[in-house]
């Protein structure tokens, strides 16, 4: 999908609107192990705060990332670290970073203290003249340092209303809770009832709440979004509630993102981001690639979030989807032998090395796990060797070899300039490959073609440009070998370009 331009925005006018499904170029978005994303807008850019997902002794600093366009991101390394900041020295968590008073305000987690322990810790605030930093301490001690209402003091997110009234929620171990910041964001209000009572820390607790509270407004709604079941787990998901003040109740409605078998784990603890000046809306969270056992192998991504009619929030879906205009290949891993992949001029190929086309086996693969797809992407076969098997799509694929061995058990369908074919087949470490039907094509070097995988149970078809060219299925099923594996791309004796892959269940 190409950026539309924003007409009449005062925020961003004349600037490109990521008007997108999903993070368009893959997900994750950026590199490393990130988790705890916050979002925002400033200086005419986007930006990701995230905790560095490591052990809590090495939770030492925050990195950020700014994009003008959520394609492009660039790093920020150590915009806050425990050398600026006497009283935190571990598990600095979860930064939420606010604008106001011609100043930034990052808000932070650290020490990940219990109750009774007698440690220093709980939630400071940083404060920079810029959004990169770098932030240094606004108090020489915590802002909260204690448990109110059985909150744990992590996980905060501060929300200014329309009224100008700043508030920060925050909370673990199955409590949220609400202060009112006040003008100088580095200070504590109090809430004043109809009874003459007062209190500086609100219990807003939703059912089912855990940690990671997030609070935003639109139309005139006030929205918490929060983490339920457990960070290190496979469950953990994100629910939300709603409420007609922000000192709610908020009511919890449900749950909006959650594991998904074929695309990730853990999915969880995230930020809100709107595209200044229209009704777009991403949820920006962690998960955890399927492949990965490490509670701290968690990435950041994003989704595109959709409201209903009457402004419920619709489940998210993960999208599986890479035009490599990032210039990168993160979430991919790629077997090779004679070749290797980078990305060029926004598609991804596979480089020469020494030894020639004779020479060229490559595999890459996204950590997906599918059963019954749609699988597209253009494939275009830039150069061969008059022998060259071809180029093309991997589908249910598992048990790829060591990296310099391009093997694997599972499906593939592709074209071949040589042969002058399209083909579908199935491949086996330990059996070769087996042939599930193939067409002739009038297939052109330099060519781009639009490759459509549709596979369901036994039954696999093949489209190119939009023309189904081989079906391959078996009323007796023993074409389903493979029952479900990685998305990917291979290539044999050619040189290919890949771009506009996409993914999708049946």
């Amino acid at each position: 999908m190409l950026p539309q331009v924003l007409m009449g925005s005062t925020a961003l006018a004349s600037a490109i609107v990521p008007n997108y499904t999903t993070s368009e170029s893959g997900n994750p978005f950026i590199a490393g192990w990130y988790a705890d994303p916050d979002a925002d807008f400033f200086t005419s850019q986007y930006w990701v705060y995230p905790t560095s997902s490591l052990p809590y002794d090495a939770q030492t600093y925050l990195d950020a990332f700014s994009s003008p366009d959520l394609v492009h991101w660039t790093r920020h390394p150590s915009i806050l670290t425990t050398a600026n900041i006497s009283w935190a020295r571990r598990a600095v968590w979860a930064p939420c970073v606010v604008h106001r008073n011609d100043r930034y305000y990052l808000y932070f987690g650290a020490n990940d203290i219990q109750p009774g322990d007698g440690q220093v810790g709980g939630i400071g605030v940083a404060v920079s003249d810029f959004p990169d930093g770098p932030f240094v301490d606004a108090l020489g001690r915590p802002l909260i340092d204690d448990y109110h209402h059985g909150a744990q003091p992590i996980d905060q997110d501060v929300f200014i209303d329309d009224d100008r009234q700043a508030y920060i929620y925050y909370g673990g171990h199955s409590h949220a809770v609400m202060a009112k910041l006040n003008e100088d964001m580095v200070s504590l209000g109090t809430f004043t009832y109809d009874d003459g009572s007062t209190e500086m820390f609100r219990d807003v607790t939703p059912p089912g709440y855990v940690e990671g509270a997030v609070v935003f407004k639109r139309k005139g709604r006030y929205y918490m979004m929060w983490s339920e079941g457990g960070w290190g787990g496979p469950d953990y998901a994100v629910a939300y509630g709603t409420a007609d003040t922000p000192l709610g109740p908020f009511g919890r409605v449900g749950r909006v993102l959650e594991q998904d078998a074929a695309v990730a784990t853990g999915s969880g603890h995230n930020g809100v981001l709107n595209v200044p000046g229209t009704d777009i809306w991403y949820i920006v969270y962690h998960r955890r690639p399927l492949s990965e056992t490490d509670q701290n192998h968690r990435v950041v991504c994003y989704d595109r979030m959709y409201f209903g009619e009457g402004g419920e929030i619709k489940p998210v879906e993960m999208l599986v989807r890479d035009d490599f205009e990032d210039g990168g290949m993160i979430a991919w891993r790629t077997w090779t032998s004679g070749t290797g992949f980078d990305v060029r001029d926004g598609e991804m190929v596979n480089v020469m090395e020494e030894g020639g086309l004779n020479t060229v086996l490559g595999l890459a693969l996204l950590d997906t796990n599918f059963t019954d797809f749609v699988y597209e992407a253009d494939v275009t076969i830039l150069e061969d060797n008059e022998e060259g098997h071809g180029a093309w799509l991997v589908f249910r694929a598992a048990k790829a070899g060591d990296p310099d061995k391009p093997l694997f058990n599972g499906y593939f369908a592709g074209i071949s300039a040589s042969r002058k074919s399209v083909s579908v087949g199935k491949i086996s470490q330990g059996a070769g490959i087996v042939s599930l039907g193939q067409a002739d094509a009038d297939i052109v070097l330099g060519k781009r073609y639009h490759l459509r995988i549709e596979a369901v149970g036994s039954f696999i078809k093949v489209y190119v440009d939009h023309i189904l060219l081989v079906t391959a299925s078996d009323p007796e099923n023993t074409e389903s070998t493979y029952t479900s594996g990685a998305n990917g791309v291979r290539v044999g004796q050619v040189r290919a370009a890949f771009d506009n892959i996409t993914v999708d269940k049946a």
